[in-house]
């Protein structure tokens, strides 16, 4: 799943927060902002490090996660092009509330937090954006409660997988994603996990290559996952 943005020549095409700025206005973000690449299994920042920046995911993507006091990760989220990511700590000033690692090679752009409240202050409708941003954000962290309290660990498992393959309608979706990575999404056991992507692939609906997982029948895992069809 290579997430690219459709315009290489600005690295804001497609990210919803800035589709409404003028061009000289897109420039000057982008003349503001501090490129940045990180390697496959790299922390871009750590829970309670200062929210000082804006990330604009250009390429790869990014694991966003809570580390419990005895070292277990729950992942909260993948990020993938176009999105940001680390608007909250932004908006209140406060230190950041999750860890992000790549899970690929990414290269973003960092906006400071001066920047990024200026902008917000000189145009208004991008505060509209991190609004419907941090409306998604609590709708999502609403829906994983309710799966932890309503689905089994094969039904988290089967739409955690969903959730990862995206909007994509062709018949076999390539995720790269290991198997303990899904287990701290899905918020099981790496042995667990394992069973129900044994139990999956003996159905037909995906098989393992190394550490990517192919899926080849979506609707089925929909179903499993209790989605509602499309």
């Amino acid at each position: 799943m290579d997430g690219r943005l459709p315009d290489p020549g600005d690295a804001l095409t497609g990210v919803d927060m800035f589709a409404g700025l003028e061009p000289e206005v897109r420039q000057r973000v982008i003349a503001a902002a501090v490129p940045r690449t990180y390697r496959k299994g790299q922390l871009l920042f750590v829970e309670n490090d200062p929210g000082d920046s804006l990330i604009i995911l250009k390429r790869g993507a990014i694991a966003v996660f809570r580390t419990s006091p005895t070292g277990e990760r729950a992942v909260l989220t993948v990020i993938r092009p176009p999105d940001v990511f680390g608007e909250v700590s932004l908006l209140d000033g406060s230190a950041r509330s999750a860890s992000a690692e790549a899970i690929e090679d990414c290269s973003a752009l960092a906006l400071s937090r001066g920047a990024f409240i200026e902008l917000v202050h000189a145009n208004s409708h991008i505060l509209d954006a991190v609004m419907r941003s941090l409306g998604a954000l609590i709708r999502r962290l609403t829906e994983q409660n309710a799966d932890h309290v309503f689905l089994d660990l094969p039904g988290r498992v089967a739409k955690t997988l969903v959730r990862l393959a995206g909007d994509s309608h062709a018949p076999m979706v390539t995720i790269e994603l290991n198997q303990s990575q899904l287990a701290e999404m899905a918020g099981g056991s790496r042995q667990s996990v394992n069973q129900a992507i044994g139990s999956f692939a003996n159905r037909g609906w995906l098989r393992t290559e190394g550490r990517r997982i192919v899926v080849t029948d979506l609707a089925a895992l929909r179903r499993r996952g209790g989605m509602t069809d499309r």
